[in-house]
């Protein structure tokens, strides 16, 4: 939906909560397909749905507001997302009887407009309905090598529509989720929050799933449990022997002697060195050290030659 949310609600940017419900509430009722069988009433009442869904919700909102449409459908970097925003890409779960019935929170919202007898249809909120959970809601979880090495904690506060103690009315509160890191995660670990999400009368909360995703490190790149170290060394090094110091994700400084001759495929491998076992972390993975040999530009006559005879093999 390309069109402006306040304007579909009929309120101004400067909306309270309380204007943004009560607009919703007047126009919901209005143009529920239930109620209204004008051409448009459909798609209006989707369209309320939608904004609703984004102005109801602080951090949506804060990304709406800041960023527009764009922004929060096509995602934002998670740097902006420390205040507050939404920094996943906002999709609309597409079901605007699902937005109306959280709302009024029960199964007959035009309950208290009739004053008759008569019975109100009103398709797939009756009693007894059987419960279906909502869709998963996933978010990636921005880790650094470090805090895949030595294992932390991370609070990320949400805010989600939960069932006040009434049973039929609801608010918008915010919580905070503390999630362990274990030392030797990997990207695509996946930590599930059973039920976190919004809360609704007639539906199971979607459970919260974050993704581990690994940030890029200055010096090493990780293979699955083992750590790859590129360093450059030059053509006199890779043929006398040298020594590499390296640092450690742990703080210690490494003295690794190469006494091979080294050429592009050689590797240097460290055993015990490597990133923690997810499931033992007493147990570590390796440290792979890789060579970028520096060839010089140009020799003089007099280095090649000297270079020669230091290469000639006698018999």
């Amino acid at each position: 939906m390309g069109s402006d949310y306040y304007e579909t609600l009929e309120v101004n940017k400067n909306a309270t909560d309380a204007d943004i419900k009560k607009a919703y509430r007047r126009l919901a009722l209005k143009f529920h397909p239930s109620s209204n069988r004008e051409a448009g009433a459909t798609e209006k009442f989707s369209q309320l749905g939608e904004a609703y869904d984004v102005l109801s919700d602080p951090r949506k909102k804060a990304t709406y507001d800041k960023f527009g449409v764009e922004g929060l459908k096509g995602g934002i970097p998670p740097e902006f997302g420390s205040g507050g925003a939404w920094s996943s890409k906002y999709v609309y779960h597409g079901n605007p009887d699902k937005t109306f019935r959280q709302f009024f929170g029960g199964d007959n919202p035009f309950a208290d407009f009739y004053t008759n007898d008569a019975p109100v249809q009103f398709g797939g909120l009756q009693p007894g309905v059987v419960k279906v959970q909502d869709s998963p809601i996933e978010r990636d979880l921005h880790l650094s090598l470090d805090d895949l090495f030595h294992g932390c904690t991370k609070k990320i506060k949400i805010s989600r529509r939960v069932m006040n103690e009434d049973g039929f009315t609801s608010s918008i509160r915010d919580k905070i989720l503390s999630i362990d890191v274990k030392p030797g995660w990997k990207e695509g670990t996946r930590i599930i929050f059973s039920k976190e999400g919004d809360q609704g009368p007639n539906s199971i909360p979607a459970d919260i799933v974050f993704i581990v995703r690994q940030k890029s490190h200055h010096l090493f790149v990780r293979q699955h449990n083992d750590l790859i170290y590129k360093t450059q060394i030059s053509l006199e090094m890779a043929l006398i022997g040298f020594s590499v110091d390296v640092e450690t994700l742990d703080g210690r400084l490494l003295n690794i002697p190469i006494n091979d001759i080294v050429h592009p495929a050689y590797k240097k491998v460290v055993t015990g060195e490597g990133m923690p076992l997810s499931q033992d972390s007493s147990q570590r993975g390796n440290l792979i050290i890789t060579f970028d040999i520096q060839f010089p530009e140009k020799l003089s006559a007099e280095r090649k030659y000297l270079i020669k005879q230091a290469l000639a093999f006698k018999d």
